[in-house]
């Protein structure tokens, strides 16, 4: 049963159209700050995100405080119908506290304290910025806690960084007392004999440096993993007194995508919504647009799964174009929309810019933005942007609705860190996001609606279960994995799996470790391939996959032995000629594929449409999409919402075999539709 879940706000549920609006920078024009209401409305927004780096404005000395202006605004936008998600203010404090307590600068891994500047520039553990920050967010709460503006709290502005301060190397030492209990048992997990650094007291451990203990691998795994510990820990600090205070308004903070700085899933667990800053790279010279839109839609995918389905937020999307890349392109006309509409697809049920208006100064003044130094609505960007708010409210049917894949890839941001450290094989192509993406990629080809997931995730509920490169098992995976393996499922992974455990340390009796008897194989040897290195794979004639003929490999490959599995291809050439490069070995009531080497998208594309095939994994609609177009749903349990998007220069045709109505004019579909470049078609369906 498809669970449909609340709004993010029973103040306004529909789907929330807006964007980061920084009236703080205008306090001294307020006719700006008057028309930008005017234009906002016209432009059908319905929310902002408020504060987000006012620190200074809200308390410009200790302990005077000055709300008189926010007062203002949140009135103001109350009286003409838009809401406020408001922000805590910690990811930039001001001057002041930065010169009175120096002890919030944080310190870099060379151990020298950094000056004041810049934004997330403060230590996570400090004692007073922690209190520093409970005392203002104490004050917002109490101070709007009844405001009508209200639905939802910013908390700070996309966490990341680390600090090595004395303060941070005494928690991160008592971070890791927890975790071991004893020395021995930590110099055991850290196999700290090689190279003579067996730790004979805690005070000697420090942080990872590159000037200093640097290939403990152990130690930089648990190093990560203390900063997301004590980055969730800071977050929990900055909640507790709005979670006291105003217990019915949700809680988010903006993620970053794929950005490895910590374990994004444990942020998750603390939050009621998750949001994430989407910024594709579009019309790039290194890929197709569709290529970009693909991974793109992994994002979206892996924030839905985030709280197993839930529907999340975009907190932050451009507008036009950005400023911080070297190569800055405009979004050609289409693309806003197009992305806004990708983003709901995929389960947002929110549509926010970076940002509103532009500055004036400063490092964004040239960012993109819905309202630009002109001032004025009669602009392209102003123009696609009322278009999304006027399409978004005829999609109040979406609001709260999911979706339950029958396939899953994991991406694991700890296996992440674990590969980065991985001195084997080709060390220059490790490319472990990559290579998930690219097997995600051909289910979005196909439509075919996929959940993004950890090693840790319940996997219950699907069909088929992709480990890309899964070199580092934490615990319990290999078990949960026997586990879906024998109860019918389908698991597919790679070379470059079941090499260490949680601590990076080998297993032994041979590789793939605990996965061995589910793939029925073992990887004796890796080879690394230069690019001019030429081999492939060749699949043998009668295969149960249905599809025949070579395959070029690159970057890495594993020479293996089938034990219980059978062969499905093998390699064409060097001294493992004749060697498996692919096998099957059926284990219970289901089936592992291991696939050894590094192909191409050509090897994938016509692997997986045979997995889709065999297994019977069903598709957002049964016929075959252009190259270009996706098709993704969304369900209530009663009606399927069907957004079917064409990221190509060129007009698509699609051939639909369902009864369909379009969602923004009410009408029924005809079976053969135009999709025109950047376009897409949003309809409605009986559930399937």
């Amino acid at each position: 049963m498809v669970e449909k879940y609340k709004p993010i706000s029973p103040k306004y549920p529909h789907i929330l159209h807006g964007g980061d609006y920084n009236p703080d920078q205008w306090l001294e024009t307020p006719e700006i700050i008057d028309e930008d209401i005017r234009l906002m409305k016209k432009a059908h927004v319905n929310v902002v995100s408020l504060g987000i780096f006012a620190w200074s404005k809200l308390e410009p000395e200790e302990g005077k405080f000055d709300f008189s202006w926010l007062d203002n605004i949140m009135d103001k936008l109350a009286k003409n119908g838009i809401y406020v998600i408001l922000a805590t203010p910690s990811g930039a404090r001001p001057i002041w506290l930065a010169k009175k307590y120096p002890e919030v600068l944080r310190v870099d891994d060379e151990r020298q304290r950094q000056l004041y500047g810049g934004r997330h520039n403060h230590c996570l553990t400090s004692p007073i910025y922690r209190e520093k920050v409970r005392i203002i967010n104490t004050k917002l709460a109490e101070r709007y806690k009844d405001h009508p503006a209200l639905i939802a709290w910013h908390i700070s502005n996309e966490y990341s960084g680390e600090c090595h301060c004395p303060l941070c190397q005494e928690a991160f030492r008592q971070f890791l007392k927890n975790k071991y209990g004893t020395l021995e048992k930590l110099n055991h997990e850290w196999w700290t004999s090689f190279w003579s650094h067996s730790i004979t007291d805690w005070s000697q451990i420090e942080s990872p440096s590159k000037k200093g203990e640097f290939n403990l691998h152990g130690l930089k795994l648990d190093w990560k993993r203390f900063i997301t510990h004590q980055t969730v820990d800071f977050f929990k600090n900055e909640i507790g007194p709005i979670r006291r205070i105003t217990p019915n308004i949700p809680v988010t903070t903006n993620l970053m995508g794929l950005c490895p700085e910590y374990d994004q899933w444990e942020m998750a667990k603390v939050e009621d919504i998750v949001s994430w800053d989407n910024y594709p790279e579009w019309h790039n010279d290194y890929q197709k647009t569709w290529e970009t839109a693909a991974a793109t839609a992994f994002s979206h995918d892996l924030n839905r799964s985030l709280k197993g389905g839930r529907p999340f937020m975009m907190m932050e999307s451009a507008p036009g174009n950005i400023n911080w890349r070297n190569i800055n392109k405009l979004q050609r006309p289409g693309i806003i929309e197009l992305q806004s509409m990708q983003a709901v697809a995929h389960g947002s049920d929110t549509v926010q810019y970076f940002q509103w208006r532009k500055g004036r100064g400063g490092f964004e003044k040239f960012h993109g933005a819905v309202v630009g130094h002109s001032g004025s609505e009669n602009t392209r960007i102003f123009s696609e942007v009322s278009k999304v708010g006027e399409d978004l409210e005829k999609l109040d049917a979406v609001v709260g609705t999911t979706v339950k894949p029958e396939v899953a890839v994991v991406f694991d941001y700890q296996n992440l860190w674990a590969i980065e450290d991985a001195r084997i094989s080709n060390c220059e192509s490790m490319n472990y996001t990559k290579t998930c993406i690219e097997h995600y990629t051909p289910f979005w080809k196909k439509g075919v609606p996929v959940d993004v997931i950890n090693e840790m995730a319940d996997l219950s509920g699907y069909k088929l279960v992709i480990a890309p490169m899964a070199y580092m098992l934490r615990e319990g995976f290999a078990e949960r994995i026997d586990k879906f393996v024998k109860g019918g499922g389908t698991f597919v992974t790679t070379y470059l799996s079941g090499f260490v455990n949680d601590n990076d340390l080998c297993w032994l009796g041979g590789f793939p470790g605990p996965l061995r008897k589910i793939l029925g194989i073992w990887d004796e040897e890796q080879d690394a391939l230069y690019p001019s290195d030429k081999n492939s794979i060749v699949l043998n004639e009668g295969n149960e996959l249905g599809f025949k003929g070579s395959f070029d490999i690159k970057d890495m490959c594993d020479i293996i032995h089938a034990e219980k599995a059978q062969v499905l291809a093998i390699y064409k050439s060097d001294f493992y000629k004749g060697k498996p490069a692919l096998t099957v070995n059926n284990y219970g009531k289901g089936h592992a594929y291991y696939i050894a080497a590094r192909t191409g998208t050509d090897f994938l594309d016509k692997f997986y449409s045979s997995i889709i095939e065999k297994f019977g994994i069903k598709k957002t609609i049964d016929s075959e999409l252009p190259e270009g177009v996706s098709a993704e749903y969304r369900t209530d349990g009663e009606n399927d919402f069907v957004f079917i998007m064409n990221f190509t220069e060129e007009t698509k045709t699609v051939k639909i075999t369902d009864q369909y109505k379009n969602m923004l004019d009410g009408n029924p579909e005809s079976e053969t539709i135009q999709i025109p470049a950047y376009g897409f078609k949003l309809l409605q369906r009986n559930a399937k």
